[in-house]
């Protein structure tokens, strides 16, 4: 259902998977090698050559040629038609950085290659893309052609500030576990209170189902309120969440996104744990109900619900749709406002580790990140659902937020293409 997004939204081929070799200079011959792998790449990615006589076996079982195929398609249609290879630069005798001329985009990472002749292909990870001459109208027609609906907010958050990019704003659209960073802003308030402290230790009572770490863990294991946040967005840990959500109560987090200025409060009311969302989903009568009921009566069925299940994943089977399941309906909603209005919260606390949390996982690559004095992340996805969303300081200290939704009830979604996009929206600042 709950995911994390990819840490450093890079486009995976493979792993790299080489024999550790001593760092030296780069010889001619060994940049010549580099150079001609690069091409045999290109010759794959064009369908002039076959993978198998350019990659290592142990590449393609991890990335069959079948796939390597539908990731060409895939980049082409993000980035336009395969160019060539722009150049490669050699950091040692078989790894070096690629760099692939798209119509669109300049994509760049590493090549490594295996130290016994022929020296195959081992390992290949496209990191960055850099638009060329790429424009908000471009972008803003590729996002036009995704199936489902799509909103889009890219700019300030100044108050008054125009927006670099804005689609879509006042659809409230499903948000998979970005809905965490309201727990992460009432944890923050809480502490800004003096309510509580980061340090404060929790015995761990909760559990849920993956994504995460926590399920897993014995009852009763300590935490700090610090850690239980980091995991709750670095990794999208539902445990995590929900022990948070006890901690703090369901009504203070209703609470803070009130105060905050949601649009549509009733969108996130009452405010669900992951687990409870799993239970509703896994039973189709309850969920229509949920679904179906004003406030009172689905406040009703979660008390109904938690007399049944505790606070435990013991009496609920796990998740097992792979479809989209109630998504209009049964979800954490919200508009890209809402996020901005969220995301001004956040950057606005005096106490830094709020945004340190957030920057844990900044899902960015990083020619990207290196152009940002900071960027804290937080996305979900579950079928038919994803949400990316960023805070962004610039070099001169100034705020902004980039927040991404895409929703299809009719079927699942190409995670890396909108990923992708949010490279080439980021890239509008420039």
């Amino acid at each position: 259902m709950i995911r994390p997004i990819a840490a450093a939204l890079a486009f995976l081929l493979a792993p790299v998977c080489v024999t550790a070799q001593e760092a030296k200079p780069p010889t001619e011959a060994a940049s010549d090698i580099l150079k001609e792998r690069a091409e045999d790449v290109a010759a794959v990615l064009r369908g002039e050559k076959q993978a198998e006589a350019v990659f290592a076996p142990a590449f393609l079982a991890a990335v069959p040629a079948t796939q390597l195929s539908a990731i060409g398609e895939q980049l082409a249609a993000q980035f336009g038609a395969f160019v060539g290879v722009e150049r490669v630069e050699a950091s040692s005798r078989y790894q070096g950085t690629i760099y692939l001329r798209f119509e669109k985009a300049i994509g760049s990472g590493n090549l490594a290659l295996l130290p016994d002749e022929p020296n195959m292909v081992g390992g290949l990870l496209l990191q960055s893309f850099e638009p060329i001459d790429d424009n908000a109208d471009k972008i803003a027609a590729d996002l036009a052609a995704l199936p489902g609906e799509v909103s889009v907010l890219f700019g300030p958050l100044a108050d008054g500030a125009e927006p670099i990019m804005s689609i879509n704003p006042d659809a409230q659209l499903a948000l998979g576990s970005t809905f965490k960073l309201y727990v992460l802003s009432a944890l923050a308030r809480s502490i800004e209170n003096g309510e509580r402290n980061w340090n404060d230790v929790v015995e761990l009572n909760v559990k849920s189902f993956p994504s995460g770490r926590l399920q897993s863990w014995p009852e009763g294991s300590p935490l700090t309120l610090q850690s239980l946040a980091s995991l709750m967005i670095s990794v999208s840990d539902n445990t995590a969440t929900d022990q948070l959500i006890r901690v703090l109560g369901r009504e203070a987090i209703e609470a803070e996104a009130a105060q905050i200025g949601h649009s549509d409060p009733a969108g996130l009311m009452p405010f669900l744990t992951t687990l409870e969302l799993f239970a509703l989903k896994a039973d189709k009568d309850l969920g229509t109900r949920f679904a179906e009921g004003d406030e009172a009566e689905q406040r009703a069925v979660l008390d109904e619900l938690r007399a049944l299940t505790g606070w435990t994943t013991d009496n609920i089977s796990g998740p097992t749709f792979v479809e989209p399941t109630m998504i209009d309906t049964l979800e954490w909603f919200a508009n890209t406002g809402d996020i901005a209005k969220l995301m001004d919260t956040l950057a606005r606390y005096e106490d830094q580790t709020v945004r340190d949390v957030m920057a844990i996982n900044p899902s960015m690559p990083k020619a990207i990140r290196e152009r940002w004095a900071y960027i804290g992340y937080k996305g979900g996805s579950e079928p038919g659902v994803l949400n990316l969303s960023w805070l962004l300081f610039d070099k001169n200290n100034a705020a902004h937020v980039l927040t991404m939704s895409w929703s299809n009830s009719e079927a699942g979604l190409d995670n890396s293409t909108f990923e992708l996009l949010a490279q080439r929206i980021v890239a509008l600042a420039e």
